[in-house]
C-alpha cells in the first residue's frame, strides 16, 4: 500500500478568500453573518461603523443583543416571520446603545435549514430620512402660504390651460375650483384684450418672468383687471402668476385724469402712498398714505428729494429712471431706504408729466409679497438641489406616467439621456416584462401613497441589470417621485458567496471521499497483478476489463481531488493550439464512431500559455466530448484558436446540437448539476477550476436548435 501523501494547501485558493473578504468589507451595508447558535460569525466594517463597536465587541454579540435595538412589535415578528419565509424584513428606527437613533433598512435570510446561519444586513437610511423630511417641510411651507395667500395664485402650463388655483382667486371670480381647472388663461380673459396674452408669452420665453394686467370676466359678466407677476418652472414646466385684483386701482387712475376735483379727493384717501414731484427730484405733494410709507410726517416729505431713499450708486437706479424720461411712464419695483434705517421692496407706476409738467407715482408697499416670493423660489432651489445631488436615481412622473424630470444617477442607471427618458412614459422605458409590475406598483401607490419593488432592467447596450425601486405619491402636487439604485453587483457578490460556500462544502467532502476511496484500490490493484501473474493466459481479458474498471474509477476519484485541490502540477509554457490539437487527436476515434467530424481554424501567430498542459487537456477533452455527446446524429464540432486581445488567447469551441436556455447555462459549473442521465456535473465543475488556476474564464453562448459555443480565455504568457 502506497504511503498516505499530504496535499499542498493551494496558495490562490487563499488568495480568493482574502478577496472575498475585502468585497465583504468593502460593501457601504453593514453585514453580519450569526452561526447556528445565533452568535456572530462574520462582521464586516460597515457594521462596526454603524453600531460604533469594534470588531472584537461585535462578535461576542448574540442576535438577541441586535434585536433588542428594535421596537418591542419588531421582536415578536421577527422569529415567527423568519420560520415561515426564512426571510424578515424591516424599515424604521434603531435605538443604539449609545442612545443615537438611526433609521434603518434590516434584512434577515436564513441561508439554509442545514447550515442553520442567518446573514443580516443594515442600511442606514437616516440621511435619506432627513432628506424626506425636509422635503415634506418644504412642501408643506408652500402650501401654506399658497391656500392663504390674499392675493390670487395661479398655476398654469405652457399651453395656458390652469393647473392649479388657490382660494383667493376662486372667491375673487366666485367660480369653484373644480369649474377653473377645466379652463385655459385664453378662456378667462375678454377676446379685446387676448394681445395682452401673447405679450406675456413673450415675456415669459424671453425673460422667464412677466408682469402686467389682464382683464378677467367674473361669473356676474363683471370685468375685473388682475396685475399679475409670473415666473417661468415654478413646477417644472409649469408657470406661476400672482394675481391682485387691480380694478379698483385702475378706476382710480382713471379717474384722476378725468378730474381734478375727483383727484384730490382720491389723492387724499388712497391707501397706496401717491407723490407728485419734480424733474430735479424734489417731492412738491404727497398724500396721508405716503407718510406711512416712508416713514416721515408729510410736512417733512413735502420737500425731501427722492434720491434720499434710493442707492444713487446703484446704476440699476438710474436704468429705471432714464427708462421712465424716454418712455413717460413706468411700472417697477425697486428697494427703497426709509430713514429710520428700514429697507422696503415698493412697486411703482410713474406718469411723467401728467399734472402741469410734474410727474406721478403710485408706491405700493410689496415686501412681503416679495418675501414670500423669495421664499418659494428658495423651496424650489432646496428640492432642485436635492434632486440634483442624490446619489440614487430619481424620477419624477405625473398621473398619465409621462416622465417630467430626472436626475443625472437616473440617466447612468438607465444608459439614457435625460431627454430621452422625458420623451418616454414609465411603462415606455421599461421592459415589456416588467409591464404587468409597473401596473402592480401603480396600484399600490394609489392605495398605500408609496411602494417598492426590484427588476431586472435591459440596456440599450443589452447590459441587463438588477433595480430596486421605490415611489411615493405626491412628493409635489399631482406628481410622484421614483427612488431608482443599480444593486446588480450586489445581488452578483451574494451569488459569489454563495457558490463558494457551496464550492468547499464540496471540495471538503470530495476530498474525503478521494482520499477513503483510493487507500483501497492501492491495494486491489497491487492484489490485480499479483493474481494475474499466477493465472492462465486465458483470463487475461478478465484482468484488462479489471484493470480498465479501475483506472476508470481512480479517474473519478482524481476528479474529485481537482474539486478540493484544483492546482496546476507543473506550469510550463506551451503552445494553446498544440495542447487543442492533441486533445482532437486523442478524440478523434470517438468522432469518428458518433458521426462527427472537426474543422480547425488556428491563428498562425499563436503566442505561449503558462500552463500545466495535462490539465488544460482535461479541460478541453470535457468540452468537447460534451459536444460529441450533444450531436446525437453526427454534426461538426467548429474549434477556433485565436488571439482576443495581446493579453489574452480564446478557444472557441462550436458544436450543432439542440442548445440551451439561459437558465440552464447560468447553472453550469455547479456541482452536481448535469444533462446526462449518468452524469455527475463534476466534469464542467472541474473544467471551471482549473481555468480559473490558470488565471482564465469559461463564457458559454447557446441558441436552441442552433447549437453551443463555450470560450475558454487564457492569459498569454508572460514568462520569457
Amino acid at each position: 500500500m502506497a504511503p498516505h501523501r499530504q496535499l499542498p494547501i493551494e496558495q490562490d485558493q487563499h488568495e480568493e478568500i482574502k478577496q472575498l473578504r475585502a468585497i465583504f468589507n468593502a460593501v457601504s451595508d453593514a453585514i453580519i453573518v450569526f452561526d447556528e447558535n445565533f452568535c456572530v460569525q462574520h462582521v464586516n466594517e460597515a457594521a462596526s461603523q454603524l453600531f460604533d463597536k469594534h470588531y472584537d465587541e461585535l462578535i461576542a454579540y448574540q442576535l438577541k443583543d441586535f434585536l433588542m435595538l428594535f421596537p418591542y412589535d419588531v421582536i415578536n415578528d421577527y422569529y415567527p416571520t423568519l420560520v415561515e419565509n426564512q426571510k424578515f424584513t424591516y424599515k424604521g428606527t434603531m435605538s443604539l446603545q449609545n442612545g443615537i437613533v438611526k433609521y434603518v433598512e434590516f434584512t434577515c435570510e436564513q441561508r439554509s435549514e442545514a447550515s442553520g446561519s442567518k446573514i443580516c444586513t443594515f442600511r442606514d437610511i437616516t440621511a435619506q430620512k432627513m432628506v424626506e423630511n425636509e422635503r415634506f417641510l418644504s412642501q408643506h411651507m408652500f402650501m401654506d402660504v399658497f391656500n392663504e395667500a390674499v392675493d390670487g395664485i395661479v398655476i398654469f402650463d405652457r399651453a395656458g390651460q390652469l393647473i392649479d388655483v388657490n382660494p383667493s382667486f376662486c372667491d375673487r371670480l366666485n367660480f369653484p375650483k373644480e369649474y377653473l381647472l377645466t379652463k385655459t388663461l385664453t378662456e378667462l380673459v375678454e377676446p379685446a384684450y387676448h394681445y395682452k396674452l401673447k405679450k406675456l408669452w413673450r415675456l415669459l420665453q424671453k425673460q422667464g418672468k412677466a408682469s402686467g394686467e389682464l382683464p378677467i370676466k367674473l361669473k356676474n359678466g363683471d370685468i375685473t383687471f388682475f396685475e399679475f407677476t409670473t415666473t417661468a418652472n415654478i413646477y417644472s414646466r409649469y408657470y406661476m402668476s400672482i394675481m391682485r385684483d387691480v380694478t379698483e386701482k385702475r378706476r382710480m387712475e382713471q379717474k384722476l385724469l378725468r378730474s381734478e376735483k375727483n383727484f384730490r379727493a382720491i389723492f387724499e384717501d388712497a391707501i397706496e402712498a401717491i407723490l407728485i414731484w419734480r424733474h430735479d427730484g424734489v417731492i412738491v405733494n404727497a398724500n396721508a398714505a405716503s407718510s406711512r410709507t416712508f416713514e416721515l410726517p408729510l410736512e417733512e416729505l413735502i420737500g425731501t428729494n427722492l434720491q434720499t431713499f434710493i442707492n444713487k450708486k446703484d446704476r440699476h437706479v438710474w436704468k429705471l429712471y432714464y427708462q421712465f424720461i424716454e418712455q413717460e411712464e413706468i411700472r417697477e419695483e425697486l428697494t427703497f431706504y426709509m430713514p429710520n434705517g428700514e429697507e422696503k421692496e415698493l412697486e411703482f407706476t410713474g406718469k411723467k408729466g401728467i399734472i402741469e409738467g410734474y410727474h406721478l407715482t403710485i408706491f405700493r408697499n410689496i415686501s412681503e409679497r416679495t418675501k414670500m416670493e423669495q421664499e418659494l423660489r428658495n423651496n424650489e432651489q432646496k428640492f432642485r438641489k436635492i434632486f440634483d445631488g442624490s446619489i440614487d436615481g430619481l424620477i419624477l412622473w405625473d398621473g398619465e406616467q409621462q416622465i417630467i424630470d430626472v436626475n443625472e444617477p437616473a440617466c447612468e442607471i438607465l444608459e439614457q439621456t435625460k431627454e430621452d427618458i422625458c420623451s418616454q412614459t414609465m411603462e415606455m422605458f421599461l421592459s415589456s416584462s416588467n409591464f404587468d409590475l409597473v401596473i402592480e406598483h401603480k396600484a399600490t401607490i394609489e392605495s398605500k401613497g408609496e411602494g417598492e419593488g426590484d427588476i431586472q432592467y435591459k440596456t440599450a447596450s443589452g447590459k441587463v441589470k438588477q433595480i430596486e425601486f421605490s415611489t411615493k405619491k405626491g412628493i409635489l402636487p399631482g406628481l410622484y417621485m421614483t427612488i431608482i439604485r443599480d444593486v446588480t453587483e450586489k445581488k452578483q457578490m451574494e451569488e459569489q458567496i454563495r457558490k463558494s460556500d457551496t464550492l468547499q462544502v464540496v471540495g471538503q467532502l470530495a476530498a474525503g471521499i478521494a482520499h477513503e476511496i483510493r487507500n483501497p484500490m492501492t491495494a486491489l490493484k497491487g492484489f490485480i497483478q499479483l493474481l494475474e501473474d499466477s493465472m492462465k493466459e486465458g483470463h487475461s481479458l478478465y484482468f484488462d476489463i479489471i484493470t480498465s474498471e479501475l483506472q476508470r474509477i481512480e479517474s473519478i476519484i482524481t476528479e474529485f481531488l481537482v474539486l478540493a485541490k484544483p492546482q496546476a502540477i507543473k506550469f510550463e509554457e506551451k503552445s494553446l493550439a498544440v495542447i487543442v490539437q492533441e486533445t482532437i487527436d486523442l478524440l478523434n476515434a470517438q468522432a469518428l464512431l458518433e458521426n462527427v467530424q472537426f474543422e480547425t481554424d488556428f491563428d498562425p501567430s499563436l503566442s505561449k500559455v503558462y500552463c500545466e498542459p495535462h490539465q488544460l487537456k482535461q479541460v478541453f477533452i470535457n468540452v468537447i466530448k460534451n459536444a460529441i455527446e450533444a450531436m446525437k446524429g453526427g454534426g461538426v464540432i467548429s474549434i477556433e484558436v485565436k488571439h482576443l486581445n495581446n493579453r489574452y488567447m480564446r478557444v472557441s469551441i462550436h458544436d450543432e446540437g439542440e442548445g440551451m436556455p439561459p437558465e440552464r447555462i447560468r447553472k453550469l459549473g455547479e456541482p452536481f448539476y448535469t444533462t446526462k442521465e449518468k452524469g455527475t456535473g463534476l466534469g464542467l465543475m472541474v473544467s471551471y477550476k482549473i481555468v480559473e488556476e490558470h488565471k482564465g474564464y469559461i463564457e458559454v453562448e447557446s441558441e436552441l436548435g442552433v447549437g453551443t459555443t463555450f470560450h475558454v480565455t487564457l492569459p498569454v504568457s508572460q514568462v520569457q
